[in-house]
């Protein structure tokens, strides 16, 4: 560990009540046993419904669709685990996905006016998700520690060549 991440840490535990110091780590441990039984439950889903699809010999788009609402949120939760931040997209693709996934099954049932209205909800997720890339891509993060990231180092180099 580099020393000034050590000093670093030591001084986010100074600052930090007493209680804090404490409840901390349990915390942690309670998410992190959260997101694995998150993952376990998520794949034992996507599992039943492989299953049903063999019961029923037929693979249908929705079926398709709930494997990839299965698949977005391992990736959530293990990007989560890996990197301690929820990437904002990542929701909001699993919701695109949920709501086409709506329509594509109800579609019958449905009045014009609530295809509209989910059709221009998927819109907006779908421009949020444009804007949120755009902006991260344009001002990326900073790692959190005062250095930037290897993207803004590599822009910051080749602006001063």
């Amino acid at each position: 560990m580099d020393p000034r991440e050590v000093s670093e840490a030591s001084a986010s535990t100074h600052k930090q009540s007493p209680e804090m110091r404490i409840l901390h780590p349990i915390f942690h441990t309670v998410e992190v046993i959260g997101l694995v039984l998150i993952a376990i439950v998520t794949i034992l889903a996507g599992i039943q419904e492989v299953m049903g699809m063999i019961e029923r010999a037929m693979v249908s788009l929705s079926d398709l669709l709930m494997l990839f609402i299965y698949l977005e949120v391992l990736s959530m939760v293990i990007i989560y685990l890996e990197s301690g931040r929820l990437p904002i997209r990542i929701p909001l693709y699993i919701a695109i996905v949920a709501l086409a996934r709506y329509v594509i099954i109800d579609m019958k049932e449905m009045s014009e006016m609530k295809i509209l209205g989910i059709s221009i909800a998927i819109g907006v997720l779908a421009v949020t998700v444009l804007v949120l890339r755009y902006g991260h891509t344009k001002y990326p993060y900073s790692t959190g520690d005062g250095r930037r990231s290897p993207r803004q180092h590599h822009q910051n180099a080749t602006t001063k060549e």
